[in-house]
């Protein structure tokens, strides 16, 4: 379970269009440490310089790009104060798993086990208002809302509490996550 150093890491989760990475940035204007999505930073890397570890291409690898990044990632902050608000954590890399189809790793298994987060996860709904698709989200609306599924279920099994972050405008969404703070 969470230590005292882990039980400051907020993840923020969800499908993707949901609103995640807004909220992270309003909560990084506010002064909080985050720690962005390894998802996006990877696609754009591996499409720059022709490599494998894209969903179209090779999953596999993808998810192990992203396991090594979210893996630092928690590393790198271990040794900070504050509360640290973490875009995807790293069960979504299993519930990512689960959606194309690829049995998960003993490894990932054992680095869910191992690297937690503060018992309350925040999870955005799929936000069909505000939704896009872009270079990097290819998903669609229906595949967003399989995703948050996933990540309700992953989260769950993984042992931790789920708060449904309101769709409300970011402002109104970063105090509702501050109130949930205490």
């Amino acid at each position: 379970m969470a230590n005292d150093a882990t039980d400051r890491f907020f993840v923020l989760t969800g499908g993707p269009g949901a609103g995640k990475t807004t909220l992270l940035a309003a909560l990084a204007a506010a002064g909080h440490t985050v720690s962005p999505e390894a998802g996006r930073a990877i696609i754009r890397d591996q499409q720059a310089i022709g490599g494998r570890a894209l969903p179209s291409v090779d999953p596999t690898l993808y998810a192990e790009l992203m396991l090594a990044h979210d893996l630092a990632a928690h590393r790198c902050h271990l040794n900070g104060d504050g509360p640290v608000f973490v875009d995807r954590g790293i069960p979504d890399i299993a519930g990512y798993l689960d959606l194309v189809g690829i049995a998960r790793s003993a490894h990932l298994g054992r680095a869910i086990a191992r690297c937690r987060y503060n018992r309350r996860v925040f999870i955005c709904p799929p936000w069909p208002e505000i939704f896009t698709q872009d270079a990097e989200r290819r998903q669609t609306l229906e595949e967003a809302e399989r995703t948050h599924a996933a990540m309700v279920r992953t989260y769950g099994e993984a042992g931790y509490d789920l708060v449904t972050v309101p769709r409300l405008p970011v402002a109104e969404r970063v105090a509702f996550i501050h109130a949930a703070l205490g």
